[in-house]
Parts: C-alpha cells; sequence; structure tokens
C-alpha cells in the first residue's frame, strides 16, 4: 500500500472458556506477566524484545476440532522445557523430528496445540 506502513502484529488473541485459568498458564510457561482483566479479555505482557502479546478472549462456543493456527516456541531445551509446560497443565500430544530440529506437540489446559521446539545442533 503506497503511503501507508504494512500492518504490524500487534498480539495473539485465543479464544478459550476460561481466560484467568488459560492466561495464568502461558504466563507462567513464557516468564511474562498477566496485565489484566478488560471485559471478556485477559492479556499478558508480550516477552521483552521477543514477541507479539497473548490475549484470551471468553467465548461461549465449545472448541471443535484440529487449531487452524498454532503457536511455535523456540527452547534451548526441549525436554526440559516440555516437563515444564506439563508441569504447568499442558498435555504432551506428539513428538516430532525433521532436519535435526525436535519438537513436542503440546496441548495448553483447554487443548489448545503449540510446538516447543529446540533447533538442530550446530
Amino acid at each position: 500500500m503506497p503511503g501507508t506502513d504494512p500492518p504490524r502484529l500487534l498480539q495473539v488473541t485465543i479464544d478459550c472458556a476460561d481466560p484467568d485459568r488459560l492466561a495464568g498458564f502461558w504466563s507462567a510457561l513464557l516468564g511474562v506477566e498477566v496485565l489484566g482483566r478488560q471485559h471478556q479479555y485477559v492479556h499478558l505482557a508480550a516477552q521483552p524484545g521477543r514477541g507479539v502479546g497473548l490475549a484470551f478472549q471468553e467465548v461461549a462456543d465449545p472448541r471443535a476440532g484440529k487449531n487452524r493456527v498454532h503457536l511455535d516456541f523456540l527452547v534451548d531445551d526441549l525436554e526440559a522445557a516440555t516437563a515444564h509446560a506439563v508441569e504447568l497443565g499442558a498435555t504432551k500430544l506428539e513428538p516430532h523430528t525433521m532436519d535435526g530440529h525436535h519438537w513436542w506437540v503440546v496441548a495448553d489446559p483447554e487443548g489448545n496445540e503449540l510446538c516447543l521446539i529446540q533447533p538442530a545442533r550446530g
């Protein structure tokens, strides 16, 4: 678009049944604070210098089927990061390996899938 800046990603909003519970899970997982609730939304701070914020929107509709969008996170120690996510309430779904990269697909407490990825060494 000539003369205008392209859109900038502000945050990722996840629809859910219990935004306070999910915000607590994701806050602990990502090491960021819960900024607060505004109407049906609960907002998290963005990781300093690392990305965009997350928000959780309370919706009445139950989740149905596989996520059409999921979040990927780089980790230094895949087993430790996966264990930490499980301690916080995540469910391990399946491990993957491709071209030296290893990752776990896990689900948050409401079943939203995410990937914890350890890049190839070297």
